[in-house]
């Protein structure tokens, strides 16, 4: 039997997402959304192209969270996008009515799924889907770190003029401004980076990589990225689906590692068949992980400013 996904919300993220999904075969695929129409549209139009691609799944559209029952993952892209001279965080209150709405909706009808949070602010919304979802913390994940990464390498590799595949990097700490790109970690064919670039250039592309989601809202203007970030989001699924067991960067609730406890924050961890089956924790330098407890505060913030809504609806 086919495994099912369900992807919340048929915007850009979504309808890349579900496209991705349907191009490797990685099951059959439901897009739900609340815009009449939309979804049900998209959809359809993907499963057209899956004769093409010679993909033997089914993917469909709809307004209706039944037709997502006993999904095996459900993948949240709903959402506001930001705009120019917006940061994810003030995308907060309008994005925590969604992901709280629609993850109820969604578990009522799959309640063993794994959860994939890739809504804005990440981190964030990671913990108000697993407060609202009342599962485990192995089976609620962000994607952040994956893209963060993504960037990283495109950028490194850009600079050394080599394939992105032999470049080895991760990102760390909540999916913003303070995220920890490491480059005491990062390696060419195993070849240390900081034996090919010299600091300032380093420097240069750590930065732009904490704000390259913000540099592309600057081009696009009225939304922002879509296709690295569904890129990053199928890439987690496939190894959740098929059990890769794949080391990747992502958000995940620390109770204790790192001296992080109660959040959400992207970290190094293995995705298999239940979901995050482990956590690894990394050596860092006194700077690294100053860098790694500011980033988890920016994320403990937004948390405290929830925590009261929370509360009182139970969750």
């Amino acid at each position: 039997m086919r495994k099912k996904i369900t992807v919340i919300g048929a915007g850009n993220v979504g309808a890349s997402c579900a496209t991705r999904l349907a191009d490797k075969e990685l099951g059959d695929v439901v897009i739900v959304d609340i815009l009449e129409g939309v979804p049900t549209g998209k959809g359809l139009d993907i499963r057209q192209s899956c004769p093409v691609e010679g993909s033997d799944v089914k993917v469909v559209g709809t307004n209706d969270y039944q037709e997502t029952a006993n999904s095996d993952i459900v993948v949240v892209t709903a959402g506001f996008a930001r705009k120019p001279g917006m940061s994810r965080d003030d995308l907060l209150w309008a994005n925590y009515e969604v992901v709280a709405s629609t993850v109820r909706q969604a578990v009522q009808h799959s309640p063993n799924a794994i959860l994939i949070v890739v809504t804005n602010p990440l981190d964030a919304m990671c913990h108000v889907a697993w407060k609202v979802s009342g599962f485990p913390k192995n089976r609620v994940v962000g994607m952040a770190g994956i893209l963060d990464t993504a960037r990283f390498r495109a950028f490194l590799a850009e600079a050394l003029d080599v394939s992105v595949e032999s470049v080895v990097a991760f990102v760390l700490g909540g999916h913003g401004d303070t995220m920890v790109p490491l480059v005491r970690y990062t390696s060419v064919a195993g070849i240390p980076v900081t034996d090919l670039l010299d600091e300032a250039t380093l420097h240069q592309i750590v930065e732009r990589t904490r704000f390259g989601g913000g540099e592309i809202v600057k081009y696009l203007k009225t939304g922002s990225a879509y296709y690295a970030p569904s890129a990053a989001t199928v890439e987690m699924v496939e190894s959740i689906l098929k059990d890769k067991k794949k080391v990747l960067p992502c958000s995940v609730l620390l109770e204790g590692e790192y001296g992080i406890n109660g959040l959400f924050v992207g970290v190094p961890v293995k995705l298999g068949a239940s979901g995050v089956e482990k956590i690894y924790e990394i050596k860092l330098t006194e700077e690294e992980r100053a860098a790694l407890h500011k980033s988890a505060a920016a994320v403990q913030e937004l948390v405290n400013v929830m925590k009261p809504k929370l509360e009182a609806a139970g969750a």
